[in-house]
């Protein structure tokens, strides 16, 4: 069965598709085996073919240079850089439409505007060693003083920050009339204050890394708050909910690629006189595989639909929720049953495979782990019922 696509939709999906495999994939290993780095000409060629792609700007509409793309669509080409291991389908700008929402001109023209060109680069200052899901613990602070203020608190997890030069900077008010409530910062990479405090190393090799910051009286202009004191988590959330579809599609992409490879290898191994896809145990894990997928790309393409149609925003975040949820477990059973069916090939690092093992893992716990995901899609149940969450 084919899943209903407009023509536009389809094309994205052929275009990126048609990239991911021409210039992503034949990378891999070599990411794999070089700290996730490629050669730097080559990580220039793949972000100005991403462009041609139309991987850029996708959230961002038309009036402002952007490419206007639908959730749906943008649902469609996300899960296509899901096929490539290593974060290399991380090679194009895409901010997103909450920004404009939420920001000054003046914040548009200093931040966003670059962003979108790719003259500048941000990252996410959120999550602190004691705050992760629960994104209300965090004890970063930003305190008024005049025209200023002044930021203090230490941040984990802050993705992409070597490759960044500015932060979204996220703190609780410190006195005033909203004391305690959550605020939004931009602060430029260099500001007196910053320090990294160091750069753990993870379990996947990404060119993108993942520093501890630690922010000791960073004093800011009022200027670069972001929205009113008391609107940070709303731009939170918006997001999560788009990150957190996204990555319910980038899985699919994922969980596909899996499939193909390991339907692959199983019709080409012989084992006992007969390929390996003759072996029924083999059979019934590729056939868990592929129905859990047609499950989440369903999910997915279906909530993308519905935020599309105007869907209630409080509906749309435990959907996303949803979706979030059950592709990036279904991904990571589609890489276990891969990793079993290629053997001991399966546990190379050159194997496909093995790379997804690792990379997939982290899925079920950035932008809120699945316990989170549970609780959000259970408070949705019992506030609204289930009509309104699967119609």
């Amino acid at each position: 069965m084919t899943i209903p696509l407009t023509s536009r939709a389809r094309e994205i999906q052929a275009r990126v598709r048609a990239f991911v495999d021409a210039e992503l994939i034949p990378w891999e290993v070599h990411a794999e085996m070089h700290e996730g780095l490629v050669p730097e000409h080559v990580w220039t060629r793949m972000k100005e073919k991403a462009r041609e792609a139309g991987l850029d700007n996708m959230d961002m509409p038309a009036a402002m240079g952007g490419r206007g793309y639908t959730m749906l669509e943008q649902a469609v080409a996300q899960e296509q850089t899901g096929r490539v291991t290593n974060a290399l389908g991380w090679c194009a700008n895409n901010p997103l439409r909450w920004m404009l929402e939420a920001c000054s001109p003046e914040q548009i023209d200093r931040w966003i505007k670059p962003l979108m060109t790719g003259q500048r680069h941000e990252c996410y200052a959120i999550t602190e060693a004691g705050a992760g899901s629960d994104v209300d613990a965090i004890q970063a602070t930003a305190r008024r003083e005049g025209e200023h203020y002044i930021l203090n608190g230490e941040k984990w997890h802050v993705t992409s920050a070597n490759l960044a030069d500015y932060m979204f900077f996220q703190a609780k008010i410190e006195g005033g009339p909203n004391d305690g409530s959550h605020a939004l910062f931009f602060v430029d990479h260099g500001t007196p204050g910053v320090e990294i405090v160091r750069t753990p190393a993870y379990t996947h090799n990404y060119r993108a890394h993942h520093p501890i910051y630690r922010f000791a009286d960073v004093r800011v202009p009022a200027s670069h708050r972001i929205g009113a004191e008391g609107d940070g988590m709303g731009f939170t959330y918006a997001w999560f909910r788009h990150e957190r579809l996204m990555i319910a599609a980038r899985c699919c992409g994922s969980a596909e690629r899996l499939i193909e490879e390991a339907t692959a290898f199983a019709r080409s191994r012989i084992v006992f006189g007969q390929p390996l896809a003759e072996q029924q145990a083999v059979q019934f894990m590729l056939a868990d595989s592929v129905t859990e997928l047609f499950a989440a790309r369903l999910m997915t393409y279906e909530t993308a639909r519905a935020i599309d149609a105007g869907a209630d925003v409080k509906t749309a975040h435990a959907q996303c929720s949803m979706a979030k949820l059950y592709a990036s477990e279904m991904a990571g059973r589609v890489a276990d049953r891969a990793v079993q069916i290629f053997g001991g090939r399966g546990y190379m690092r050159e194997n496909v495979a093995e790379r997804f093992f690792r990379e997939l893992r982290v899925d079920r716990i950035w932008e809120g782990a699945s316990e989170i995901q549970r609780i959000i899609i259970a408070n949705g149940l019992l506030k609204r019922g289930a009509e309104s969450l699967v119609g």
